[in-house]
């Protein structure tokens, strides 16, 4: 299998994120896109966003439009502005945490029903990893899931989830398919819409863990199955947890 370099690979993420906008709002969408690219990870927690010109011609937007998306983030906390030399467009270092009835109504309002959220994610996900473990890894890309592998496993809690979502999405960047990233990387998204909203407990992330390295070995040692076995029983955690705080 062709596989892109660790440059690529970090990179498409912000491709699928920072693509043209094509519908006829465009501030809304200019608004999604830039939350798209704090909750899946793509500037992290206190980073700067690519400067306004730069970031403007990649959405296909006016400046004006650009920065009225930056300014309702900034009014619901997500992002600050700096002044100055290095000055720019942050990532706010404590974003907002919605409530458990602000996840709901995100839910309804996507018009979502959520196992099939959960069924997607499985299909892409599990799908990505068995992939990988049938054609094998190049050394690039083995490094580089060794490296968010240590990252999410090094990660404090409140930068868990941000290395968490890059670990996973990760295994659908190292299968080389834009269109298996990109739909990750929107259902990751709405995902993360909802365990924003729920507590990080210490236990989880211990199981959590185990769970990634189960995947990892699977996928290093070409073990299809063992793969497919691993991803499952990591999702089933995170969907119980939804199921019950959403209830």
């Amino acid at each position: 299998m062709s596989q892109p370099e660790a440059g690529a690979l970090a990179e498409s993420a912000a491709e699928a994120v920072f693509r043209p906008v094509r519908t006829g709002n465009a501030f809304e969408e200019t608004v999604e896109r830039l939350l798209s690219a704090i909750k899946l990870g793509v500037v992290a927690r206190g980073g700067r966003f690519p400067p306004e010109r730069e970031l403007a011609a990649r959405l296909g937007v006016s400046r004006i439009t650009l920065r009225e998306a930056i300014r309702a983030l900034q009014e619901a906390g997500y992002a600050e502005s700096r002044r100055g030399r290095g000055g720019g467009t942050f990532v706010a270092d404590v974003p907002p945490r919605p409530s458990r009835a602000e996840a709901q109504r995100m839910l309804q309002r996507t018009g979502a029903d959520l196992e099939d959220l959960f069924t997607f994610r499985r299909a892409l996900e599990t799908g990505a990893a068995v992939r990988l473990a049938e054609e094998g890894l190049s050394p690039a890309g083995d490094r580089l899931l060794a490296e968010r592998l240590e990252a999410v496993d090094a990660a404090p809690i409140e930068d868990y989830r941000r290395c968490d979502t890059v670990f996973h999405h990760t295994l659908a960047e190292l299968t080389g398919s834009a269109s298996l990233t990109g739909a990750l990387a929107e259902t990751r998204m709405r995902i993360n819409d909802l365990l924003n909203a729920m507590p990080i407990l210490a236990r989880n992330l211990e199981h959590s863990s185990a769970q990634h390295r189960a995947i990892v070995d699977a996928v290093r040692g070409g073990r299809p199955e063992d793969a497919r076995r691993a991803v499952g029983e990591h999702l089933e955690g995170t969907e119980a947890l939804l199921r019950a705080f959403l209830a």
